[in-house]
């Protein structure tokens, strides 16, 4: 069976935020595959609809024989073991867990786009990213994260805690 690396991002802001991290991180760990790099830990002022707490966000690589939808699938059934219920888009979340690149795949399914469709315009996704990989190319827009993150007009504070 041939092993993929994805990178995935988990936020939280709601409850104990870093103990849901943790808690998503031993379950992909468990269901997903083995974990080879995780980022520092950042806070983020929540982007979309503002009116909620702060988030914390990681990045992870992540070795997995799943294909991309399994792996969307599964990562979607730890969400909701983690209790996250979905009342409105960028709403308030126990764990969130997206697929931000898998190899340098483009795909889009009924279950998941790759790479992720807004990496390139959220610091709080290139900040984690680029601590991880900063050379990694953007198969879309084919340049680096590094760059992407230079590039960015997103403004919100993201700070390391």
């Amino acid at each position: 069976m041939p092993v993929h690396k994805a990178f995935i991002l988990l936020g939280s802001n709601q409850g104990q935020r870093k103990r849901f991290l943790q808690k998503a991180t031993l379950l992909i760990a468990e269901q997903c595959g083995s974990i080879v790099k995780t980022s520092s830990v950042y806070e983020t002022a929540a982007w979309g609809n503002t009116k909620q707490s702060p988030f914390l966000n990681q990045a992870i690589i992540v070795q997995t024989t799943l294909s991309p939808d399994a792996l969307m699938q599964q990562l979607l059934k730890i969400e909701t073991a983690l209790g996250r219920i979905r009342t409105m888009k960028y709403g308030p979340r126990t764990i969130d867990l997206d697929i931000l690149f898998y190899d340098e795949l483009i795909y889009h399914s009924t279950v998941v786009t790759l790479p992720h469709p807004a990496i390139q315009d959220r610091k709080f996704v290139l900040i984690p990213l680029a601590e991880l990989l900063s050379g990694k190319i953007h198969p879309v827009y084919k340049k680096s994260i590094a760059v992407l993150l230079r590039e960015c007009a997103d403004t919100l504070d993201v700070k390391k805690i």
